[in-house]
């Protein structure tokens, strides 16, 4: 039987989802409590794989086993032995053939940014000190919206050749009282693409950049180009969403 789990983490002192060896990652973690709670080795595929310090609003992962499993007694138990950054929400079926990553048909991530230094939102957000022109950022987030090649926004491992197209359907800034939040919506990401985006779009803001040179960056489908990474700090994958004859 294949079984859903969901599930939020403060990505902070992480090495993100996916399990290397000898780091600290969300995988790790909840792979070893969920093998040992149902005495067998158990495997769990994710939605996708946050990067280290990016934390999760919402994330699922998929595993199997053989037997029933009482829900509600298998969270208590894993929110017991799981560090206090990682919290299971639910577990329940799904249909066999299921895939967590592949199935998901869109994922929501936010960025905070504050104006002002706040000691207690240094682990949510990122201190940005620029002057920013929200308008121009935001015509720059609209322009994402007109191309499905985002290679210029895909940091590489290696040179093999990938598919980096996405669809976006939304990506847009709203500032209140004394942050920034910035919302993108697609149907799947590059490594390191929000980030990525993000920090470029910034330098529009601060008008490093121009709104045609950013139009060049996405263009030019080069990594090279576009602006550093802004910190994993204040990243969120905040809503993954799935068909609804997923479920049984």
């Amino acid at each position: 039987m294949r079984f859903f789990i969901e599930l939020s983490y403060n990505g902070k002192n992480f090495f993100g989802w996916q399990i290397q060896k000898k780091v600290n990652t969300i995988e790790k973690n909840v792979e070893y409590c969920l093998s040992t709670l149902l005495k067998k080795k158990i495997n769990i595929i994710g939605a996708g794989r946050t990067d280290k310090g990016v934390h999760a609003k919402q994330m699922f992962a998929h595993f199997d086993y053989d037997n029933e499993i009482k829900s509600n007694f298998l969270v208590k138990r894993l929110n017991i032995f799981l560090p206090k950054s990682i919290k299971i929400i639910n577990i329940f079926n799904v249909k066999n053939n299921v895939h967590a990553r592949f199935n998901a048909i869109k994922r929501i991530y936010k960025y905070y940014i504050i104006c002002d230094k706040n000691p207690f939102n240094q682990d949510f957000s990122w201190n940005c000190f620029y002057r920013l022109n929200i308008k121009k950022m935001n015509i720059a987030s609209k322009i994402l919206l007109l191309y499905k090649d985002f290679s210029s926004f895909c940091k590489k491992e290696n040179k093999i050749k990938t598919n980096n197209n996405c669809k976006i359907y939304r990506s847009f800034w709203i500032k209140k009282n004394n942050y920034l939040c910035f919302t993108i919506e697609a149907n799947r990401f590059l490594r390191s693409m929000v980030r990525s985006i993000i920090g470029t779009i910034i330098d529009v803001g601060r008008n490093k950049i121009t709104i045609n040179d950013f139009i060049k960056i996405i263009e030019s489908k080069n990594f090279n180009y576009c602006s550093p990474l802004v910190p994993s700090c204040g990243l969120f994958l905040t809503k993954i969403l799935y068909p609804k004859n997923i479920f049984l």
